[in-house]
């Protein structure tokens, strides 16, 4: 059982008042001359920006067609395009927990899954809990959240939400708002159309109906391109007539020669699903009936990679379409000099790397979080940035935006000046992650990445955990990777003895992060065991 620290009203207004708030204000500045004229600065040169956090569900780098890669002729991706061009892309993002609730629950804490504890599917993130758009509600933002949720609780520093509950459905979704509030998927009004086209709906609404003489915070997180990678009619025979490039390790059945741990989620589950979705005719999945029959593994396999990529590139097609609306809002309205538009995901996707779908997993694919921003009044456009950036640093650049200094809880740092190419020195030249969700295909584990390497510990234990997937533990396995010699993560070189010296010492720095974030101290026998056995 997990228990979930609190913040109480009176910790909450104590923390608020040690908060430096710099607030909008319009300044008229006098300047007389022989003439005697008077001189005005602009609004725009003194306000805190708004801010708008777009941000879909899976909708990894390889699909956005800025990252390079076997898709990128074939993202539809005019304003990811545009937003890049304008703004910044960030080259090494990466969530710290690649599953949906734990990513969302970090990217609004800036916590680690095991200091907000939300860990898995199966956790919540409490109205109670500590997160960002409670700070920047009380400073004088109004704020909004429209889409998709999936943190169970009501949300909370919202002075509007209106949320899909669960998972949502693509066609004809249903919205919870706090008039219409009940847990679960119980209450909310259904919303004519496709999902990714009423989140815009409603978020433009919001932005017309607010109040326009204060700044404002808007989340906008669509449902797409999350499994069942359904899409508008109007995007229905996209890419009929093409054959999609395939991934190098699309055909990598074999572990064994890879040095791969496990299997993962490999594409012919997604086949089944599909199968059965046809004999069900449940109109859970579109583009059905499917059906591999007669055909050989390699071929199976082929035919599967096709049907999965051209249905997620059509997901993802309408929300670039409805990311240009909203370019389109801010232009028609005089916003796009002062606010601050962020499109990211919360996580990555296999789309047939290493013959896998879904997410999890501390490979590359999985890990990465694709994301662009733009500020034109003071990030330079058309940049690019290596720097290694987590989820749980978002919370801390949003407030350093809005004027309000981080709290001690939160565990990321804000990257506003490595947005303008001033990246402060130090910064970290590593990441710790870690995935808690246990399952025989896809174990649990933990993780180091710098600059160059990868290390993965998969330590296989539920711990007791509710959301995993069997209590069953698997071996202990380790892999590593040069990420500059073996970009797309193809052989495990942990038994390299050329490495040997390497993974010592990143082993080491691995225990140290696991101190510095607080993990280490939080393990149980059981793990503490498994550690000492296999390190």
């Amino acid at each position: 059982m997990c228990v979930h620290s609190n913040v109480t009203k009176n910790s909450f207004d104590s923390l608020f008042k040690k908060t430096i708030v710099l607030n909008s204000k319009l300044i008229l500045i006098l300047c007389l001359t022989v003439f005697g004229c008077v001189t005005s600065i602009s609004e725009k040169q003194n306000q805190s920006p708004n801010i708008i956090f777009i941000m879909s569900d899976d909708h990894t780098s390889q699909a956005w067609g800025i990252y390079g890669g076997v898709l990128e002729k074939y993202a539809i991706n005019q304003n990811i395009k545009r937003l890049a061009a304008e703004g910044v892309v960030l080259d090494n993002a990466f969530c710290t927990n690649s599953i949906c609730v734990p990513s969302r629950a970090s990217i609004l804490t800036g916590q680690y899954s095991h200091i907000n504890q939300v860990y898995t599917l199966s956790d919540a993130l409490h109205s109670h809990q500590l997160n960002v758009a409670q700070l920047i509600q009380k400073s004088g933002y109004q704020t909004a959240l429209i889409g998709k949720w999936h943190l169970k609780d009501k949300p909370s520093g919202f002075d509007h939400f209106n949320i899909l509950p669960g998972q949502g459905r693509y066609h004809n979704p249903i919205l919870k708002n706090n008039d219409n509030w009940e847990y679960g998927n119980k209450g909310g009004t259904v919303y004519k159309g496709f999902s990714s086209d009423v989140i815009m709906n409603e978020s433009l609404k919001w932005l017309d109906q607010r109040d326009k003489e204060r700044p404002f915070m808007l989340m906008t997180h669509f449902k797409a391109t999350h499994e069942p990678f359904d899409y508008p009619e109007r995007f229905k025979n996209l890419f009929e007539n093409d054959s999609i490039p395939e991934p190098v390790s699309l055909l990598d059945f074999d572990t064994q020669q890879s040095g791969r741990s496990f299997d993962g989620q490999i594409l012919e589950i997604l086949a089944e699903r599909w199968r059965q979705a046809s004999v069900k005719n449940n109109g859970r999945y579109p583009g059905l009936p499917f059906d591999t029959d007669g055909l050989d593994t390699v071929q199976a396999r082929k035919k599967t990679y096709q049907k999965f990529v051209k249905d997620f590139l059509k997901s993802a097609a309408a929300i670039d379409e409805n990311i240009g609306r909203m370019l389109g809002y801010l232009d028609e309205n005089g916003l796009t000099d002062n606010t601050l538009i962020i499109y990211t995901s919360d996580q990555g996707y296999f789309l047939g790397e290493h013959g896998m779908f879904d997410k999890r997993m501390f490979l590359e694919e999985s890990s990465r979080i694709p994301v662009v921003i733009r500020y034109p009044e003071e990030i330079p456009a058309g940049k690019r940035i290596d720097d290694i950036i987590l989820n749980i640093d978002f919370p801390s650049l949003l407030l350093d935006y809005a004027g309000i200094l981080q709290p001690p809880e939160f565990q990321g740092q804000s990257f506003r000046k490595n947005l303008i190419m001033d990246t402060a020195d130090p910064w970290r030249d590593k990441m710790y992650y870690r995935y808690y969700a246990h399952a025989l295909n896809r174990p649990a584990h933990l993780g180091i990445r710098t600059d160059r390497y990868k290390l993965i510990f998969y330590y296989g234990l539920s711990l007791g955990m509710k959301g995993t997937y069997t209590d069953q533990a698997t071996p202990p396995a380790w892999e590593f990777y040069d990420l500059i010699n073996d970009p797309l993560e193809l052989k495990n070189q942990y038994n390299n003895l050329e490495f040997k010296t390497t993974i010592t010492e990143l082993k080491n720095d691995l225990v140290e992060l696991r101190v510095q974030y607080g993990d280490a101290q939080k393990d149980g026998a059981e793990m503490k065991k498994v550690i000492q056995e296999n390190w």
